[in-house]
């Protein structure tokens, strides 16, 4: 028996109970990991909620990242053995003692990388990979608006986006945040709350609008987040912290000047095992 963290029902964080649960021994393809850190996302809210339904319903141990020690192997493994260091994302168990993970899953740390910068780090950090990289590649000359600014993944994508030599405007909520921001990479900072971001982008960008918009607030910036961008600019929704974006045209892309949008997620970016390998290895060459 090992100790977790169950959702019986859901709801706020009062449904969550701290109890002992069974660990199975690992089957074929998959291996037992010790928990060394886990990582909390805002995710696991939605899963806790009932936003989102737990892939294998109630009760469930949330949480979607951690980093450990492999203890136990199934048949067929080789690609980790007992003892590695590694870390993962993975469906809902990381708040727990010790869970199964599928072994293709798991990508094995550097020395240099602790358990805790590790759990913390990795689906922020790989969301950010691929918002950066991958589904709108920025670089020298890109000028991008990042809403929530301070949070998790805007914390890493603020720096991420000035290493790669792009222009990084964020939005955060109240002074703290916005100084908080503005120590992670962003040249500017919005207040959301008592200025118009909208007006605000324009007059960074000298009315041209940026050229993507990566937003994981959803409702309550849209259609908002659209008047920021340029002529043929690209809007990436990535999270619904306010509640999903709501129905839409296909008209308002057409009449802001023939924009691109996408809903995109992190699970897609790194389904094949090579893409997975990838995006660690970006994503820890960059923390080291």
């Amino acid at each position: 028996m090992v100790k977790a963290i169950r959702v019986h029902e859901n709801g706020g964080p009062e449904v969550l109970r701290y109890e002992d649960v069974e660990i199975a021994a690992p089957g074929a393809g998959e291996a037992r990991v010790r928990n060394g850190a886990i990582g909390l996302n805002f995710i696991d809210c939605y899963f806790r909620s009932g936003l989102y339904p737990a892939p294998g319903g109630l009760p469930f141990v949330p949480g979607s990242e951690g980093a450990g020690t492999v203890v136990a192997v199934g048949p067929g493994v080789t690609s980790v053995a007992v003892g590695d260091r590694v870390a993962y994302v993975a469906s809902p168990g990381s708040y727990a003692e010790e869970r199964l993970v599928p072994a293709d899953r798991l990508v094995k740390l550097p020395d240099a990388i602790s358990f805790e910068i590790a759990a913390a780090a990795m689906l922020k950090g790989m969301t950010a990979r691929y918002l950066l990289r991958k589904t709108f590649p920025v670089g020298p000359g890109t000028t991008l608006l990042f809403h929530a600014a301070a949070g998790g993944v805007g914390q890493i994508a603020g720096q991420w986006a000035k290493h790669l030599g792009a222009t990084a405007i964020g939005t955060a909520g109240g002074p703290e945040k916005v100084a908080l921001a503005k120590t992670r990479g962003y040249a500017h900072v919005i207040d959301y709350r008592k200025d118009d971001f909208v007006a605000a982008v324009k007059e960074i960008t000298g009315g041209k609008g940026v050229d993507v918009v990566y937003d994981s607030v959803g409702k309550d910036t849209f259609p908002k987040s659209l008047d920021c961008l340029r002529p043929l600019g690209m809007f990436v929704s990535f999270g619904n912290a306010s509640g999903p974006v709501p129905p839409f045209s296909m008209q308002e892309l057409a009449s802001r000047g023939s924009l691109f949008t996408t809903r995109a997620t992190l699970f897609t970016y790194i389904a094949a095992r090579a893409d997975l390998e990838e995006t660690a290895a970006d994503l820890f060459s960059v923390i080291a």
